[in-house]
C-alpha cells in the first residue's frame, strides 16, 4: 500500500472541495483511494459554532443537541459525552475546537451525499474508471491510549471483504471475519496525514489489497449491512447496560 498526502491552503468556511482537490492533487491514478478529511468539509458547509463562554455547560449543550444518542457526562471521569452519532460511537459526538480558531466544528451534514459527489467529480475530473473516495476523523479504541483513523463515509467501492465460507490454513471454515477495507484504509491514511498542524488534509492510497471497486454509489441496501443493531453487536452486552438518552434534533 502507498499513501501519499497533499498540503493544501488553509480551508476556510464556505470553500469549494472539489475546487480544493483539483487545485491540490494533479493526478489521481487508476484503482486508488481519495481520502479526505472530514474537518474541512465542515469548513466548507459552515459546520462552525462560535464559542461564547468556553464553558463546560455551553459545549455539554451542543453536543446533546448533535447527538443522536448520548450518555450523562458523569459517566465519564474525563467529563467527555459518550455518543451516537450517525451510526458511530464518539467522543462528544464529534464536536470538537481543533485546527479551528474560536469555533467548535461539528462533524459535516448529509456527508454520505457529499462522499458521493466528491466521487462523481472525481472520476470526471482526472477521468478515472475505478476510483474510490473515503471521509476520513480521528477515534479511540477502548482499553488503548491513543487515536487512529476511522471512515465515516466512502464511495466507489465495497467496504467489507467477505471471508466468511472460506477456509484458514488447517481446512477451518471462516464464519464471522469480514475485512473493513475503509477502516483500514482510514487508520494508515491519518497516519500518514497527521493529526495537528501538517495541513495535509488530503491523501493518495494506491496499491490496496482485497479492494473491489464499483461504477456505483453505496446502495441503501449496501449502507444498512454495514451497520449492526446494538442488540446485534459483540458489545451489546455493555452498550444495552447503560440509559442512553435521545438526542434533541
Amino acid at each position: 500500500m502507498k499513501i501519499t498526502a497533499f498540503k493544501t491552503p488553509i480551508v476556510k468556511p464556505g470553500d469549494n472541495i472539489t475546487q480544493l482537490i483539483a487545485d491540490s492533487i494533479p493526478q489521481i491514478p487508476e484503482k486508488s483511494v481519495l481520502v479526505v478529511t472530514s474537518k474541512i468539509i465542515s469548513y466548507a458547509q459552515n459546520r462552525l459554532v462560535p464559542i461564547k463562554t468556553g464553558t463546560k455547560q455551553e459545549k455539554h449543550a451542543l453536543i446533546k443537541q448533535e447527538a443522536d444518542q448520548h450518555l450523562p457526562s458523569s459517566y465519564s471521569q474525563y467529563d467527555i459525552i459518550l455518543a451516537i452519532k450517525d451510526g458511530h460511537l464518539t467522543a462528544n459526538a464529534g464536536i470538537d475546537e481543533s485546527n479551528s480558531s474560536g469555533h467548535y466544528v461539528l462533524w459535516p451534514e448529509n456527508l454520505q451525499q457529499v462522499v458521493n459527489e466528491i466521487w462523481q467529480f472525481a472520476r470526471e475530473h482526472y477521468q478515472r474508471k475505478e476510483l474510490g473516495v473515503i471521509v476520513t476523523d480521528s477515534r479511540t479504541w477502548p482499553m488503548r491510549w491513543g487515536v487512529v483513523g476511522t471512515c465515516l463515509a466512502h464511495s466507489g467501492f465495497k467496504q467489507l471483504h467477505d471471508y466468511r465460507g472460506k477456509k484458514d490454513l488447517f481446512g477451518r471454515e471462516i464464519k464471522f471475519v469480514q475485512l473493513s477495507i475503509a477502516e483500514a484504509i482510514a487508520s494508515f491514511s491519518v497516519l500518514e496525514m497527521g493529526e495537528v498542524a501538517e495541513q495535509t488534509p488530503l491523501a493518495i492510497v494506491e496499491d490496496i489489497r482485497q479492494i473491489e471497486f464499483q461504477d456505483h454509489v453505496p446502495t441503501k441496501q449496501e449502507l444498512a449491512d454495514l451497520k449492526i443493531d446494538m442488540a446485534d453487536d459483540i458489545y451489546g452486552s455493555f452498550l444495552k447496560s447503560v440509559p442512553w438518552i435521545k438526542g434533541k434534533h
